[in-house]
């Protein structure tokens, strides 16, 4: 078998530990989203007030 046959056949093994752990990087962006949405949905009122507060100072005449 050449260098590079051999060489592929160990690059695409189920068994290599450089490949990456996909389970984990789901958690991580699933738990990253729903914290993303938690904080909104505790800041959303206050960022509302914010806003219409900052449109009706720049509207007023």
């Amino acid at each position: 078998m050449s260098q590079a046959a051999i060489r592929l056949r160990t690059t695409f093994t189920d068994d290599d530990p450089e490949r990456g752990d996909v389970p984990g990087w789901v958690m991580i962006t699933l738990m990253s989203a729903v914290l993303v949405a938690g904080i909104l949905a505790i800041a959303k009122p206050a960022l509302e007030g914010l806003f219409n507060d900052a449109m009706g100072r720049v509207s007023q005449p």
